[in-house]
């Protein structure tokens, strides 16, 4: 079993347990409760869950209430405002230096990928089973699904109908283990409207643990009606973790909805702030 297939096993247990204090959140469930649920000894779960999220599960269930998520999003709130001040929505500037972003040509847009060979595979990350598929410019879709691969599959040639597809399983997870082992800076391929682009390049000034609102970021592309077209186009992103849509929530500081599920979204987040606080030690 290879690391990340290693970590794709935890992330189902921690998963598991995250829908369990959903359920019985008003019944305040203790540590030996959820260990039970999951199937493992309270000792050995609480190890689990600290290593991937950081903090134990009790920690956990406090820190994802809603009072903490609008704490946060509070000392978040001018994030975007900071990055245009700062001249931080270049291309060249964002997501951390993570990512290189390119949209389709207009004329790439009409020929729906026409004469362009699209590698995809089926691998694991931290965050559960993983679909990534790449073309020579870039990543052009990485999703996350549970047991059956085959709508997100059909997402990505709906999208790029036109493209030459080659399946290369050992291939995708080499790339998962570029960007989640190795953390090597990525080109991403993306296909949308100019107001979906100037979206998703919006959220990409987000850094890791920082989280913002709808309306933020309809602000920040100059739309500041466009508040429900913004969440459609978030909702509409193929390329997940490396377009962190998943740091953005709604004004009253909910999680709202999210294309891979509210738990791996929360899990998201946590695993983020985990890893901010390991860099800064």
């Amino acid at each position: 079993m290879n690391k990340l297939e290693n970590k794709s096993r935890y992330y189902n247990d921690i998963k598991k347990a995250i829908e369990y204090f959903d359920e019985n959140y008003s019944y305040q469930p203790k540590l030996d409760d959820v260990a039970l649920y999951v199937g493992m000894s309270k000792h050995h779960f609480s190890r689990i869950f600290k290593e991937y999220v950081g903090v134990t599960p009790m920690q956990f269930l406090q820190a994802t209430t809603l009072a903490h998520a609008k704490k946060k999003l509070s000392s978040s709130k001018s994030i975007l405002d900071t990055s245009l001040d700062l001249g931080l929505s270049s291309s060249s500037r964002l997501h951390e230096l993570f990512v290189n972003f390119a949209g389709v040509t207009p004329n790439e847009y009409k020929k729906m990928g026409e004469k362009l060979d699209i590698t995809y595979g089926f691998g694991f990350s931290p965050f559960g089973k993983t679909m990534i598929a790449s073309t020579k410019k870039g990543i052009c879709s990485l999703e996350f699904y549970e047991d059956s691969y085959d709508e997100i599959f059909k997402r990505v040639k709906k999208t790029w109908n036109k493209a030459e597809f080659i399946h290369d399983d050992k291939k995708a997870q080499e790339l998962l283990a570029r960007i989640f082992i190795n953390k090597e800076k990525m080109n991403l391929f993306v296909k949308g409207t100019n107001f979906q682009i100037n979206v998703w390049r919006a959220i990409l000034n987000l850094k890791s643990a920082e989280i913002s609102t709808y309306s933020d970021v309809a602000q920040f592309i100059g739309k500041p009606k466009a508040v429900r077209a913004v969440a459609t186009a978030i909702g509409s992103n193929q390329i997940g973790f490396l377009i962190p849509c998943h740091r953005v929530i709604s004004k009253s500081a909910a999680m709202g909805g999210y294309r891979w599920g509210i738990d791996r979204k929360r899990v998201l987040l946590s695993y983020e702030e985990n890893e901010k606080s390991k860099d800064s030690n």
